[in-house]
């Protein structure tokens, strides 16, 4: 039997989030027919009300998996065996989308920028220019392997005056960021449900324009389940079996970020990032991004103190706190730390965590005041 205070375990890490309490009883329902009228109307419902938050007149399917299922559908719909796709790779996600690529046969063109650096829009023009081979482009937005978000509105610009794709992974950041599908000319954009829309991971959303059918149309896709021909055919409920007890906590999670107004919500995680951002500097950590402008809105970044473990540090933060923080991926591990504040995070969450990492760090030999990093969220909070 699991204990009681696991039920109470505050997960601040960059995915899954917190899972509200009525998306959860939404979940409890009994569950229904997915081919009868009244659930594919309710599926079909929540995929036009997403179109909203991805700012978008694309069509849009919503698809059973988590976002990787999106990003797997982005590019096995639109490549051919040998077909050039440039994979801009600043961290462990983007890496994914090169892994993807040569999966179905694709040559992945890899432009590799410094994990926690800036991505220099000028090289991605270069690359295009030097090739017009070019079939598509993939980017994350929000790396959250880094704490970075990336310049997609630019990359948008430059790859609008090619014959290429933007494919775009936004699992981390819709819902909790800026992000203007047609706005800023992304073909093939991927999300995940688990993060800032704060429902259980099991539904993935991408949608498509109008210039990637074009692509689509002419290409026979490598995958049957996430063949996007086959959602767009059946224009009254998805092809195969959806996640239906999913669905129904999509629907609630949807009304619960519209009555917050998806404007407020943004506000929201960026007044809660800075606050985050604030406190971790307050305490004399470093940030690991290279510079603030371009740390993430839904997931903070930072340096382990030279000499400390942070398995140790997590795991008095879990064991004695209940409060769940990530560490690093890859040739990260061991060398930062990642703090969530996305989906239903609020401002108590960022003072409770803030206040027992100061209490880990303490404990662990870090020199510090207490209380200067959750006196530095405060003053953001207080505004």
């Amino acid at each position: 039997m699991e204990s009681k205070e696991n039920e109470r375990l505050l997960l601040m890490i960059p995915g899954p989030t917190i899972v509200d309490p009525k998306v959860l009883r939404a979940m409890s329902k009994p569950v229904t027919p997915h081919r009868e009228k009244e659930f594919s109307e309710m599926f079909l419902e929540q995929a036009e009300r997403m179109k909203q938050i991805f700012k978008t007149k694309n069509d849009l399917f919503l698809l059973a998996g988590s976002g990787t299922a999106a990003m797997d559908a982005a590019i096995s719909n639109t490549i051919k065996p040998g077909e050039k796709v440039l994979c801009i790779v600043s961290g462990k996600f983007s890496e994914r989308f090169t892994e993807i690529v040569k999966c179905y046969g694709g040559e992945a063109v890899e432009l590799n920028f410094e994990w926690g650096k800036e991505i220099d829009v000028n090289k991605v023009k270069k690359v295009l220019e030097e090739n017009d081979d070019i079939k598509a482009v993939t980017v994350v937005h929000n790396e959250t392997s880094t704490g970075v978000k990336n310049p997609v509105q630019e990359i948008g610009k430059i790859v609008k005056e090619t014959n290429a794709l933007l494919i775009v992974d936004t699992i981390s950041s819709l819902g909790g960021d800026d992000i203007n599908v047609d706005e800023w000319n992304i073909d093939l954009c991927a999300t995940g449900s688990q993060k800032c829309l704060a429902v259980p991971p099991g539904i993935a959303a991408i949608s498509v324009s109008e210039k990637a059918w074009n692509v689509i149309e002419k290409t026979n896709g490598h995958s049957y389940y996430l063949n996007l021909k086959k959602y767009r055919k059946h224009k009254h409920h998805a092809p195969y079996t959806q996640p239906i007890s999913m669905v129904y906590g999509l629907k609630v999670a949807l009304d619960m970020m519209f009555e917050e107004g998806l404007e407020n919500r943004i506000a929201r995680h960026r007044k809660l990032a800075k606050a985050t951002r604030e406190g971790v500097k307050g305490m004399g950590l470093k940030l690991f991004p290279e510079k603030e402008e371009i740390c993430s809105n839904t997931v903070t970044s930072l340096c382990v103190p030279e000499g400390l473990d942070d398995k140790e540090i997590r795991g008095i933060m879990k064991d004695k706190y209940n409060i769940v923080i990530a560490g690093g991926q890859a040739h990260l591990k061991g060398k930062i730390m990642r703090i969530g504040h996305m989906g239903n995070v609020i401002e108590r969450d960022v003072l409770c965590t803030l206040a027992c990492l100061e209490l880990a760090l303490k404990k662990v030999g870090f020199t510090l005041d207490l209380g200067s990093g959750v006196k530095k969220a405060q003053e953001i909070l207080k505004k």
